[in-house]
């Protein structure tokens, strides 16, 4: 039996470099201005992001250190040394005072900001959750709260985004009203589905297309309890998001500068040099991340009936409804699920990892980011008698892979452009 699981993470391992802010950022960083740089950045990738400004600006442009001021929220073990912009560790996936403090310290300086200014907003995934910055009328415990409901609720990120955009006064193009006076320029790494702007850390400086009701409409969808304070701040029109043509955005530009497309290109060229015909399913995934498994599951069994070398290699974000009370992510379950489908089969090995370097996890920088399976795992499966199928059912991937020793553990990889799924069939 080849051992498939070095080529598994050298995949992974491409996908992840093709995104990362030391490859990506510095070409589109802007001329100085005449006046100060002011960079806000939020995100797993943010402390990245700010210190490959930093070197752009200080080191290649020579820029006055005391024209560079700024703040970096990104999540806890997510940091790193910089020079002149404060890097803040917050919560993820659930919100925490240092985040709140990140988020009101960033609009102070937004609202700072004058006509020569250049307002340097640097995104990535994450964000959302490192600038928590309540509506009147909605504390923190409330916020919280709400965040845990919709985490559990399987809502994909995009419906979780649109209530959070009109319960923040960060979110949804509120930072662009912040710093309006300002030339505002925000470089995004994207992490979800079709790479829309609104969507990335909730869209803080572009318009935002979704509606307070369309907000009221997935509380409802979910059947979600939440506290009256929050439907109250759903009914207030005062909180409704920027729209387009509003003056918040005279001055302000976007661009993308990474995209999870970017990284499945790498890895399938990769897999494709090790030899393997590609079953590309594309960067853009979304679904119940067990449903998604047994979909890949019928597909690499068809490739082994039939004798193709195959790799099958998709990217996106899938969700997990959570009905038990284990621990895990979307990966991990996924991973789960193709071990209870793929139990009895030969020849077939499978890694799906988060790019960020975690997968679900309860917010701390040694959380796996997924898990490998192969034929090792599934000797484990037999000679510990483990029930893959039980720990499905309570939503337990994580002490499932714990037991048979094929947790994928990366450590922060400093961005992130959602997930990366690799199923070999030799």
């Amino acid at each position: 039996m080849t051992d498939r699981r070095p080529l598994l993470r050298a995949i992974y391992d491409a996908a992840v470099a093709a995104a990362h802010p030391d490859v990506v950022l510095a070409q589109h960083l802007r001329p100085i201005p005449k006046g100060r740089v002011i960079c806000l950045a939020a995100g797993k990738g943010a402390a990245a992001m700010a210190a490959a400004a930093e070197r752009h600006y200080l080191d290649t442009l020579k820029l006055d250190p005391a024209r560079l001021v700024g703040i970096a929220t990104t999540r806890h073990g997510h940091g790193l040394p910089t020079r002149r912009i404060r890097v803040v560790e917050a919560g993820h996936p659930m919100p925490d005072e240092a985040g709140l403090k990140g988020a009101e310290d960033s609009l102070r300086l937004a609202a700072e900001a004058e006509a020569d200014d250049l307002l340097l907003v640097l995104l990535s995934g994450g964000g959302s959750a490192n600038w928590i910055a309540p509506v009147a009328g909605i504390n923190f415990a409330q916020k919280q709260q709400l965040t845990r409901a919709l985490l559990r609720s399987g809502a994909p990120i995009g419906e979780i985004n649109t209530v959070r955009k009109h319960l923040s006064r960060i979110k949804g193009g509120r930072l662009a009203r912040a710093g309006r006076r300002a030339e505002i320029v925000t470089l995004a790494i994207s992490d979800v589905p079709h790479d829309d702007p609104s969507a990335i850390a909730s869209g803080p400086t572009v318009p935002d297309p979704t509606t307070l009701a369309d907000a009221r409409a997935i509380l409802a969808k979910y059947s979600l309890e939440v506290d009256d304070a929050i439907r109250r701040a759903l009914d207030d029109p005062a909180n409704e998001s920027c729209k387009p043509g509003n003056a918040a955005f005279a001055r302000a530009q976007f661009e993308l500068i990474a995209r999870p497309r970017q990284s499945l290109d790498a890895a399938i060229k990769l897999a494709r040099e090790a030899g393997y015909g590609i079953v590309d399913l594309g960067a853009d995934l979304e679904g119940e991340a067990r449903e998604v498994a047994a979909d890949h599951a019928r597909l690499a069994l068809a490739a082994r009936s039939e004798g193709r070398r195959v790799a099958i290699l998709s990217g996106g974000e899938l969700t997990v409804t959570v009905r038990g009370n284990g621990r895990g992510g979307p990966n991990q379950e996924y991973a789960l699920a193709l071990a209870a489908l793929l139990k009895d089969r030969s020849g077939i090995s499978a890694l799906a990892g988060d790019t960020d370097g975690a997968d679900g996890g309860g917010g701390s920088a040694t959380d796996p980011a997924g898990a490998i399976i192969d034929a090792t795992t599934f000797e484990k499966m037999r000679s510990l008698k483990l029930d893959a199928q039980a720990y499905l059912t309570n939503n337990d991937a994580t002490a499932f892979f714990a037991a048979t020793g094929d947790l994928l553990q990366t450590g922060p990889t400093l961005t992130n452009v959602n997930d990366i799924r690799v199923i070999l069939v030799d």
